[in-house]
C-alpha cells in the first residue's frame, strides 16, 4: 500500500504543469527578504512581460532592521531615516529560461535597474513548484552611484551589493 501511495504522489507532481516565463503579458509579483551589509528588510516586486524573453517591472526594498555594527560605529552618526531605508527601482529583464532550457519551471533573468540610490544590475533565478507559486533569488550590485564622494553610513544601504529570497506568484 505504501508503494502504491508513493507511485500516486510521484506521477501527481510530474503531472503539474508550470512555466516560469511565458512571455509578453505574463505578470510575476514577488516579495522576499533583502540582505546587505549592515541592514535587513522586504523586498517586493513586479514584472510583466513585454515580449518573448523581455519584461519591465518596479522593486521595492524598505530596511526594517539596521545591524548593530553600524548603529555603534563612530566615525558616522547613523540616522537611518526613511530616505535612507527605502528604495524604488525600475527594472528590465532579459527572461532567458527557455533560452538554456534547463527546465520549463526555472528562469534566469539578467536585468538593469534605475533606483533613488544607482544605477544597478542584477542576475535572479525562479523556480515554480506550481502554476502559480515558486522561490526566487536575486544577486543586485550599483554600477553608478549618483552621490561619488565619500558616503556616509546611511548613504551605503542600498548603495552595495544585496541579495533578495523570497516567493514568486503568478498573476
Amino acid at each position: 500500500m505504501k508503494r502504491f501511495v508513493f507511485l500516486i504522489a510521484v506521477l501527481s507532481v510530474s503531472l503539474v504543469n508550470s512555466q516560469a516565463f511565458t512571455g509578453a503579458n505574463d505578470n510575476k509579483f514577488q516579495v522576499g527578504a533583502n540582505f546587505q551589509n549592515n541592514g535587513t528588510g522586504l523586498n517586493i516586486s513586479y514584472d510583466f512581460g513585454i515580449g518573448e524573453n523581455i519584461s519591465v517591472g518596479i522593486s521595492s526594498t524598505y530596511l526594517l532592521g539596521i545591524h548593530e555594527n553600524l548603529k555603534n560605529n563612530a566615525d558616522d552618526d547613523l540616522n537611518a531615516d526613511f530616505d535612507n531605508r527605502f528604495d524604488v527601482r525600475a527594472r528590465f529583464n532579459a527572461n532567458l529560461g527557455n533560452v538554456i532550457n534547463v527546465d520549463e519551471n526555472f528562469d534566469v533573468y539578467p536585468g538593469l535597474s534605475l533606483g533613488l540610490k544607482n544605477f544597478g544590475g542584477h542576475l535572479g533565478a525562479r523556480y515554480f513548484f506550481t502554476d502559480g507559486f515558486g522561490i526566487y533569488t536575486e544577486l543586485n550590485v550599483p554600477l553608478a552611484k549618483y552621490k561619488t564622494e565619500n558616503l556616509t553610513a546611511p548613504e551605503k544601504l542600498h548603495n552595495q551589493f544585496s541579495i533578495n529570497l523570497g516567493t514568486v506568484f503568478n498573476l
